[in-house]
């Protein structure tokens, strides 16, 4: 049964015996007394989902990258696009947190804010 609302899918499945559902990881935890995860084989082994495999890519193909695109003209010369997403990337632990996103992991938050200054030099 197709559903916007994640809550109705772990009802779902938890409540029917062989049911699968797709949803994002926080609802896996935060439903783990009720749900089994599955791991997958992309051709390495298989592996569980973790916030650390989520990060590293190793839980393909059912996780994936949240990107924001920004013209680098845009960032470089509109003060407010450059304030809006420094102000982003700033609070992105918190916004990630508050989403219940998995995290960027220390060497991609400074990838990402390596890349935002370069576009400005």
């Amino acid at each position: 049964t197709p559903s916007e609302n994640d809550t109705v899918l772990v009802n779902g499945v938890s409540q029917t015996g062989g049911a699968m559902g797709y949803f994002g990881y926080s609802y896996y935890e935060e439903n783990s007394d009720k749900l089994t995860a599955l791991s997958v084989d992309s051709g390495n082994g298989c592996v569980a989902p973790s916030k650390e495999t989520a990060q590293d890519g190793s839980y393909s193909p059912l996780s994936r990258p949240l990107f924001m695109y920004v013209a680098d003209k845009s960032y470089a010369d509109n003060p407010a696009v450059k304030g809006y997403v420094d102000f982003y990337i700033d609070q992105l632990p918190k916004i990630s947190e508050a989403a219940k996103f998995i995290p960027l992991n220390d060497q991609q938050y400074g990838e990402t804010q390596n890349v935002l200054a370069s576009m400005v030099q």
